[in-house]
């Protein structure tokens, strides 16, 4: 494998390649990113498991925080939260594995799995329907002001208007059948309970720093 960074040594380079040849053709064999894409994470999640010390070969949770909070401005706690349990179940540690598959769905272009993904992060009672209660807890972050009771008015008329908006069956709940029929016919709804999935203008970010063809494509 030619080198993909001049900051290693041609030591540290065969130990890249050792630990995650392997890895590599696998996550190409079942991914739509190229092997440059996977390629290029791998080394920046080498680099992140490096700084936790010399024998290390994980990244950490707070290490995925920490990057959430600064490259894709994500200050939610709970979304970040539920974005790293949509890809790993460890309390402890970011598997490789999860980390590449992370940005698997940050930039494919099937809309289907994208739905999948935003639907389980907005479920946060792990039921499979998403409720009123959770729309109004969504609706309060939309809305910020001095008048309270100018805002408070404002998150019940968004939340009544987006469960008439989805809840296609008229169940009182929103199903994924429901979410997913509904943005199939307008795909910018996607996101329709807060921001999951980078700007494009931290896509781009992303691109530079990772050197990730795939992105800018998008």
């Amino acid at each position: 494998m030619d080198y993909l960074d001049a900051t290693i040594d041609s030591m540290e380079n065969s130990r890249f390649v050792a630990v995650y040849g392997g890895l590599i053709r696998e996550l190409v064999a079942n991914s739509h990113l190229s092997q440059t894409d996977v390629n290029c994470l791998l080394m920046v999640y080498y680099k992140f498991a490096k700084a936790n010390g010399p024998n290390a070969k994980m990244m950490t949770k707070l290490q995925f925080y920490q990057l959430f909070l600064v490259l894709f401005k994500v200050s939610n706690v709970e979304t970040i939260d539920r974005t790293l349990f949509a890809v790993t179940k460890d309390v402890k540690y970011v598997s490789p594995q999860a980390w590449v598959q992370l940005f698997s769905l940050y930039t494919t272009k099937d809309l289907s799995v994208r739905m999948r993904f935003a639907f389980d992060i907005y479920d946060t009672k792990g039921t499979g329907f998403i409720d009123r209660e959770q729309v109004s807890l969504a609706c309060e972050k939309f809305f910020t002001g001095e008048d309270e009771d100018e805002i408070t008015e404002l998150r019940a008329d968004m939340g009544e208007f987006i469960i008439k908006k989805f809840d296609i069956d008229k169940d009182g709940l929103i199903s994924f059948e429901d979410y997913s029929a509904v943005v199939s016919e307008q795909p910018c709804l996607l996101e329709f309970l807060g921001r999951l999935f980078p700007s494009p203008e931290d896509r781009e970010i992303m691109a530079h720093c990772i050197n990730m063809d795939s992105i800018l494509t998008y």
